[in-house]
């Protein structure tokens, strides 16, 4: 019920803007008004839930609502004797409170609009009393057993229904049909997929027709009768509303007093800021005036990097989903799901970084999802052509017909079997089975012998025979040469045979390795996605696909339900392009000393992205329209019609264009009727033979409900490439294959979709599925999207959807991190930095577009980082500083700086909650990555724009099986040590000279050293995990330690010459007075 609100200006006041049903009107015959301050259109069922269950308050304006007549009383509600006499004006007879509590629950769920005709206030008497269906008892004269209580009559010459319950007996007698209570309601066909349909078509009935019931349970109209039910008596045909048409998700917004006083905060920094820039511009340094300049320039960089994080967050919100209403409305009982089916893609290269063990776990949990296994395919990309990930997954498919039917029979969590069998947790709570102990037992044993079997591959696939691998067979392994192999696929599990030991079946398990050949760019994990894109468009064409790296396991068996609820969301799944899942981790060591959780970004940027248009893509755990990947645009807003306004003033309303000007051709094509979208609006056999005949094949592709545009096949393949089949799929919005396609020839098809020189001349990387032109293309593909006006959803369930790995080295995070800031550095250099692209149409919002501005110019932050953490060890070398001597006056814009900035972490904090050790290290990485990874980044990309040298980066390691974290103290020598290395040298000498100077000149010189001090001690202490990290364990002994022992024996060294204690001080002219020659 908590939908973003339309501006009253572009919303129909006849159409409730909650549940898209009519307004209805009051008893006086006037339109029914929910809010008096702004009459946002609300229903009166909406308008009642919102004061018994909700917040009591408009979804436009925020104001409370008040009361109106006849409706019941709730805390918070004025006292008006003329409204509190309800038992007179309803015409109830001894109703206790709780009793209309009730009658007030049954009309919300029945989804009725209050109010009736002008007629129905005349003849108050002539109303009959209307049995309602409901489990409370309403009143003592009828039991709630009784067939009378299990059905509901519409009112005779009203639009809406609405119940009064009477203790008189009407004059016209009612006879309801019966039904039975213990029944799912789907039988009688409410919730079901064809509900909204018969509900309009009953409403468009009644406002024809003046309806009167009869004990034949018949309508009359001029003396005829018509049958109540249209169906054969299948059903009543009634606008009768459960629990499985309300919305699948909704909106959380954090309470006012958290984010109110945060926004406060913000608006006071930015003052603060405005008067310290003041401040500093106007009273430069005279003796250091280039220290001066340096600093004033770094610091006006960070508040601008600070502005473009920070206003993307102003509209940070949660999201709830309801899984047991999407299976109220998508799984009836004793009926086909009708779920919509989901591609998962994995994606693999080299198997000695990523081991075969850890993906064969994720496509385990995969395999084990909750979800209709009709419905789920999964394919991996080996994009190495790896024998060992092969075989590896051929022994997967094996385990995962006694590993499935275990994770479902006992409904265990993690359904990765490494994870779940590592869990130090009571395996036997809430496990209620007697059998279940011995058979997970035996499930442990098959496991390790699994592990066993894959790992004597792992050794085998050590020494490479001379000659390359052969298959069972005999035959060469085709992809004995990496970067010259054809195109393989094999289907492990599928629809026919894939079945477990239960006899049950199980998910399609799909191998792809596209084909490479010398001289051609594959375009690393883009192209390979892209590869995925179209063979599983030819083979199973789901509408939606996930896409998870191959060490990220499905953590929560729901996931995929827990996407659904947006995307199948009638009400905002439509323009929603793909949910993004947060990033959590294992194996990460417990200070997290390299911020590898990225909790800030996750629980903080995303959250407040997600209230403007939608959380960036971040690479993995993301459900996908795939009609969003095809790069068309989302369907139009309700009312919304599309002008060129300045063409219209100017030249006038364009003429339609005649039909005539299509040819001949389009005169003797017949418009084909399109009842559903699974059906093809083309035979494949045209297809091939226009293809065959070198004609011009029009194809119609409905653009919206009032135009029709005619595109040639040769359009469809200049965009999506020389396949008939997949060019047909991309226009089935539902998805789904030809059911008289044979394997055979999809098999052959899909070979050549992920042939190496399909995608030329085609939109393929362009405009098309994962966009090329940067190592970051995740963050590339979902700012295509958003410029064409889709938006995406943050998804954050209470257990984490999936689970992966991070590099917790200090070499490897550094790399990984390398790659990221590259990544946004080519594309800041590209045509589609966000500066300058993506304005036609004005689909992305501003403060989105800021969102993704940031995402690009963050590394360009290392230069001024840089210099800035040099300017403290240079002040104490030479004994000047940044800061002239500042007043009392003066020193309060500092204060005041200092504590706006602390007050934003704080509340930040406190509304998201994450908590301090995470927003700290946090900070603190910002400024190892910034120094070190985004330097190298920066001119990398530059070499990269201007000289075309490209860097080959390799896949950071995905292993971490050291109980120890012996990874953790690991030391990997890399240029990208040498920046933070330099930069705490320096420091520490000036921290040391400094104090050594103000020993030797006195206690005058204390003052002005402790500012030089603090500037010094702060680039420190956010280096100090790097160095924790560069001294490695040092036998265990505390980091810590060593430093302040080194940095404390220095100045104790200095100290020691400076006193002399053991030295007879020699005494004698001085030659300043006496001369050389005294």
């Amino acid at each position: 019920m908590y939908l973003q609100p339309k501006p009253v200006s572009q919303v129909n006041g006849s159409i409730c803007q909650i549940c898209g049903d009519d307004v209805g009107v009051t008893p006086e015959g006037e339109l029914f008004v929910a809010c008096g301050e702004c009459s946002f259109p609300v229903c009166r069922p909406c308008y009642e839930y919102e004061r018994k269950d909700g917040t009591q308050c408009c979804p436009q304006c925020r104001k409370r609502y008040m009361r109106h007549r006849g409706s019941p009383h709730v805390d918070g509600d004025k006292e008006d004797p003329e409204m509190d006499d309800l038992d007179k004006e309803m015409h109830y007879t001894e109703v206790d409170k709780d009793d209309r509590q009730q009658v007030t629950e049954a009309m919300l769920q029945g989804h009725m609009s209050y109010g009736r005709t002008h007629e129905d206030a005349v003849l108050p008497a002539m109303q009959p009393s209307y049995p309602y269906l409901t489990n409370s008892q309403v009143s003592g004269e009828f039991p709630l057993g009784s067939p009378e209580h299990n059905g509901m009559m519409p009112n005779g010459g009203s639009k809406r229904v609405h119940p009064i319950f009477d203790d008189t007996q009407s004059v016209h007698s009612v006879q309801s049909r019966s039904m039975d209570p213990t029944k799912d309601l789907g039988v009688y066909g409410y919730g079901s997929v064809a509900w909204k349909d018969r509900v309009e078509s009953w409403k468009l009935r009644q406002d024809k027709n003046s309806m009167m019931m009869t004990e034949g349970n018949q309508h009359h109209l001029g003396g005829k009768g018509v049958d109540l039910d249209d169906n054969g008596g299948q059903g009543p045909d009634l606008p009768v509303m459960d629990e499985s048409r309300q919305p699948l998700s909704r909106k959380v917004t954090f309470p006012s007093s958290r984010i109110n006083p945060y926004r406060m905060i913000i608006v006071i920094r930015l003052v603060v800021i405005a008067f310290f820039f003041h401040y500093r511009i106007q009273n430069p340094v005279p003796g250091a005036f280039g220290l001066w300049l340096t600093s004033v320039i770094c610091e006006i960089w960070f508040a601008v990097s600070w502005i473009l994080d920070q206003f993307p967050k102003w509209f940070p919100i949660n999201r709830e989903t309801y899984l047991d209403r999407l299976a109220l409305r998508y799984e009836k009982e004793g009926q086909p799901s009708q779920l919509a089916h989901i591609d998962i893609y994995v994606s693999t290269v080299d198997p000695a970084k990523e081991p075969p063990l850890v993906t064969a776990n994720v496509i385990l949990s995969i395999l084990g999802v909750d979800y209709p296994v009709d419905k789920v395919s999964c394919y991996l990309s080996d994009d190495g052509a790896s024998m060992l990930t092969f075989d590896a997954l051929s022994e997967t498919s094996e385990f995962a017909r006694k590993w499935v039917p275990f994770c479902k029979k006992f409904s265990i969590e993690p359904r990765a079997p490494e994870m779940y069998f590592s869990q130090k947790i009571d395996y036997l709570k809430d496990k209620v089975q007697p059998t279940f102990v011995k058979e997970r037992r035996a499930m442990k044993r098959e496991y390790e012998e699994f592990k066993v079997r894959v790992n004597a591959l792992v050794a085998k696939a050590q020494n490479v025979p001379d000659e390359g691998w052969t298959m069972q067979d005999g035959t060469p392994w085709p992809g004995n040469n990496t970067r010259d192999h054809p195109g393989m696929i094999q289907v492990f599990l599928g629809h026919s045979g894939g079945h477990d030991t239960d006899g049950n079946e199980l998910p399609r398990l799909v191998y792809v390795s596209r084909e490479k050949r010398p001289g051609f760019n594959h375009h690393k994990k883009a192209g390979a996605m892209n590869a995925l894109v179209r063979v599983s468009a030819v083979l199973t064409n789901a509408p939606f696909m996930l896409n998870l790296d191959c060490d990220h396991y499905i953590n929560n068996s729901q996931a995929l339900r827990e996407a659904m609820c947006f995307m199948m969301d009638p009400l905002v799944g439509k323009r929603v392009c793909y949910v993004q899942f947060p990033q959590r981790f294992d194996g990460i060591d417990r200070s997290d000393r390299y911020a590898n959780h990225n909790t800030v970004f996750f629980d903080i940027n995303l959250k407040g992205l997600d209230g403007l248009q939608g959380p960036v893509y971040v690479g993995t755990g993301c459900v996908f329209r795939r009609q969003a990947l095809y790069g068309y645009d989302p369907p139009p807003k309700e009312g919304k019609k599309i002008k060129n306004i300045c063409i219209d003033f100017c030249c006038g309303p364009r003429k339609p264009r005649s039909k005539t000007k299509l040819g001949k051709t389009s005169d003797k094509k017949k418009e084909l009727p399109r009842t559903d979208s699974t059906i093809p609006i083309f035979a494949l056999e045209d297809i091939e033979e226009g293809l065959e005949g070198k004609t011009y094949l029009l194809l119609q592709v409905r653009i919206d409900d009032d135009k029709v545009s005619m595109m040639s096949l040769k359009n469809f393949e200049k965009k999506f490439g020389q396949s008939p089949v997949f060019v047909a799929s991309t226009l089935l919005e539902n998805g789904g294959v030809p059911q008289s396609a044979s394997p055979a020839a999809l098999l052959k098809e899909a070979i050549h979709v992920i042939s190496c020189g399909y995608e030329d001349k085609s939109d393929w990387g362009k405009e098309l599925g994962w966009i090329y032109g940067s190592v970051t293309e995740d963050i590339l593909t979902g700012f295509k999207m958003h410029c064409r006006g889709w938006r995406s959803i943050y998804c954050m369930p209470r257990r984490p959807a999936f689970k992966g790995s991070a590099p917790i080295n200090l070499s490897d995070r550094l790399n990984q991190v390398l790659r990221w800031a590259l990544g946004s550095v080519e594309i800041l250099f590209s045509r589609h930095c966000p500066l300058w692209y993506g304005y036609k149409g004005g689909n992305l919002k501003c403060l989105e577009r800021l969102a993704y501005i940031n995402t690009t110019v963050y590394p360009l932050t290392a230069l001024p980082l840089v210099a800035y953490c040099t300017l403290p060890a240079i002040c104490l070398l030479t004994g000047k500083f940044i800061i002239p001597t500042i007043s009392d006056v003066a020193s309060l814009f500092f204060l005041s700086l200092f504590i706006s900035i602390f007050a934003t972490g704080i509340l930040e904090m406190r509304w998201s909650g994450v908590g301090i050790d995470e927003w700290w290290r946090n900070e603190q990485f910002w400024v190892i990555g910034g120094v070190s990874a985004h330097l190298f980044a920066v001119f990398q990309g530059l070499l990269k724009v201007c000289a075309g040298i490209d860097t080959n980066f390799t896949v950071t390691s995905k292993s971490s099986e050291d109980d120890d974290f012996g990874e953790l103290y690991a030391f990997k020598w890399t240029t990208l040590l040498i920046p933070p290395t330099t930069l705490l040298v320096v420091n520490l000498v000036g921290v040391v000279a400094g104090i050594a100077g103000a020993i030797y000149n006195g206690y005058a010189s204390w003052g002005p050293l402790f500012g030089k001090l603090f500037f010094a001690f702060w680039v420190i202490v956010h280096l100090y995990p790097f160095l924790k990290g560069l001294m490695g364990r040092q036998n265990r002994t505390p980091t810590i330690v060593i430093v302040w022992s080194v940095l404390l024996a220095s100045i104790f060294s200095l100290l020691w010459v400076k006193i002399d204690p053991f030295l007879h001080q020699i005494t004698g002219p001085d030659p300043k007075i006496c001369g050389i020659n005294c």
